[in-house]
């Protein structure tokens, strides 16, 4: 490296001064409700499990079964010797869930979406994104080298107008659930005005898929959404689902553009088979296992009305993703280490994860959670808020 290339620790240290350093925690347990950390255990409330299957025996079983037929590794990209049976099994299965007509792996959501943002559209094109959008979507418009626009959270005269004004090709982007709030893309006037300008309409429901709808299919069944309204549906397989990797899902045409276009797939290893077997598991599981979800909006309803009684600062969210907003950066990693202290592990988000002056404990709920533990995080946190 050239000498001076850059001071790194001159940064660490502005990044330490305003409580915004990150660190990691080393974690001796399978990921649960309990787990242990640091040697100690802890009940986590920061996990995006939010049906437990990541440790379900079923879905290990699978696992395993999937590596004595597989191996562990997949050995290459899908377009070369890696798109195994478990693979294209996987994605048939994915389709049918989501009522779409194909749905195409990824090894990560984050790639999931470069890849498709960047192969759909390009110079001379527009994304619109919601303000709020996760980091890869954001990054995918930037990538894509269209005319890239921010609009006003959920604002959709800010996104009509800017439809108007776009040039060539325009693609509309959201979070159907948003990571950091917890609240809803408003997705059936995403899908109208989509449809009023010609536009494309792409939804990351990373945090929907399993906790939303009847039969665990987002936010999209929750809305009673088509394929022809939302053309284009991207799902992560590393939270409700338990297991790990990405999809997008759509029509016939659709997959077998990004196929050929996807950057992020065609140039990419594919997931361990063994990986996709789990996953074909924890699908089956999401689906017939209606109790998870119910048991989660029980456990959800049972925290906003006692943190509502105790005067704190909710979002509007239903789903389970619970943020409470402290707005200082040093408060909100004071409160997520007092949590800790008393046995509760609680993430403090601060910038640039979300806006300046809206840091915040972003609490988690898991359908493995009792009510007695949703009760015990209420009595700890307002000493930990003191």
């Amino acid at each position: 490296m050239t000498a001076g290339f850059y001071d790194f620790d001159a940064e660490l240290q502005s990044l330490n001064q305003q409580s915004l350093y990150r660190r990691r925690r080393v974690v001796e347990s399978p990921q649960s409700v309990l787990m242990q950390l640091d040697g100690r255990q802890v009940v986590n409330f920061c996990s995006n499990d939010y049906l437990g299957l990541a440790n379900h025996p079923e879905v290990i079983a699978a696992f395993k079964r999937g590596v004595d037929q597989y191996g562990v590794g997949s050995g290459s990209a899908h377009l070369i010797c890696g798109h195994s049976h478990a693979h294209h099994a996987l994605e048939d299965e994915l389709a049918a869930f989501t009522g779409r007509e194909r749905a195409l792996l990824f090894s990560t959501g984050y790639m999931a979406n470069l890849g498709a943002i960047s192969a759909l559209v390009g110079r001379g094109d527009s994304v619109l994104e919601d303000r709020l959008n996760h980091a890869s979507l954001l990054d995918g418009g930037l990538l894509s080298g269209a005319r890239f626009q921010r609009y006003q959270h959920n604002q959709l005269d800010d996104l009509q107008a800017r439809l108007a004004a776009s040039k060539g090709k325009a693609l509309i982007v959201s979070d159907g659930v948003f990571s950091m709030d917890g609240d809803l893309a408003l997705l059936p006037d995403l899908a109208n005005l989509a449809a009023q300008h010609g536009a494309g309409l792409l939804i990351d429901d990373a945090h929907g898929f399993g906790v939303l709808g009847v039969n665990g299919g987002g936010v999209v069944e929750h809305f009673g959404l088509s394929q022809q309204q939302v053309p284009i549906l991207m799902g992560t397989l590393g939270k409700a689902f338990g297991t790990f990797g990405a999809f997008i899902a759509g029509s016939d045409a659709l997959i077998e553009y990004l196929i050929q276009k996807a950057r992020t797939y065609v140039f990419t290893t594919a997931m361990p088979a063994a990986v996709a077997e789990a996953t074909r598991v924890s699908l089956r599981l999401l689906q017939q296992d209606a109790w998870r979800r119910q048991h989660l909006q029980l456990l959800i309803s049972r925290f906003r009305a006692g943190a509502e009684q105790q005067g704190l600062q909710l979002m509007a969210s239903a789903t389970a993703i619970q943020p409470i907003i402290l707005g200082d950066s040093e408060n909100a990693l004071l409160a997520s280490q007092r949590l800790l202290a008393q046995g509760f592990w609680v993430s403090a988000i601060r910038p640039p994860t979300v806006p300046a002056g809206t840091a915040r404990l972003r609490i988690t709920f898991s359908s493995l959670h009792t009510e007695q533990q949703v009760d015990a995080l209420l009595e700890a946190l307002p000493k930990a808020l003191a």
